[in-house]
């Protein structure tokens, strides 16, 4: 397959491009504002497989957590329309069909969607860079977007707010069974999200007692999570 980080430039219509517009002259997220006053948004993706060069975006999950708490009606939840279907080994995996996948939004206006849902609240996710990854290359190909944006990777900050889980809780699935969250459809972009919804919700609480109050911090604490991992 043709890597598509050199596809030519899409070709936006008035309106696609008022849309886009409209998104970046939002206001920014202000990271050092209390977790109980602010909008974080969970997200996971799937794909057509595991190639960050080369494999494409087929679905977005979110769900936003607002003052702490699990906006339930505040979700979002795309597919966007592929040319042609991904292997039948792929959809076993994320159970979203060839007709499905076929009958999606057009991607631009699928990103635009998540763009107008998403606004410009900060981005939680478990192993950020596979999401931010696929998001990105996305919204490059079909937006002309250089998509930079605040980001939390719960896969560094949940050990660094559990240090002495660290070892034995590598994936979401450990975190998942050790605060007791059920997933009732794993591999599905929005159940997926959920989950990862409830682990931040735990997290914001841990961070509490280590007097970590805003997203600013957290990103700190992964910072340093990722220093410490690498040496």
């Amino acid at each position: 397959m043709v890597q598509r980080w050199f596809a030519a430039p899409a070709r936006l219509t008035e309106q696609q491009k008022g849309r886009l517009q409209a998104w970046r002259e939002l206001p920014p997220a202000v990271l050092s504002s209390p977790f109980d006053k602010e909008r974080y948004v969970v997200v996971d993706v799937e794909t057509t497989g595991l190639n960050l060069m080369t494999d494409t975006l087929i679905s977005i999950g979110a769900v936003a957590v607002v003052g702490g708490r699990i906006a339930f009606a505040d979700s979002f939840a795309i597919v966007l329309q592929q040319e042609q279907a991904s292997r039948k080994e792929n959809i076993l995996i994320h159970g979203i069909s060839g007709s499905v996948q076929r009958a999606g939004i057009p991607a631009a206006d699928a990103l635009l969607d998540f763009l107008a849902y998403l606004g410009k609240s900060p981005l939680v996710a478990f192993h950020v860079a596979f999401d931010e990854t696929m998001i990105r290359r996305a919204m490059r190909q079909y937006l002309n977007l250089t998509f930079k944006h605040p980001w939390l990777d719960l896969a560094y900050l949940m050990p660094a707010l559990y240090p002495a889980l660290a070892r034995s809780h590598r994936v979401l699935d450990d975190w998942a069974r050790r605060f007791e969250i059920h997933n009732a459809a794993r591999h599905d972009a929005s159940a997926d999200a959920m989950v990862t919804a409830q682990l931040l919700q735990v997290s914001l609480t841990q961070a509490r007692r280590k007097q970590a109050a805003h997203f600013a911090a957290l990103r700190e604490l992964e910072k340093a999570q990722r220093w410490a991992h690498r040496t």
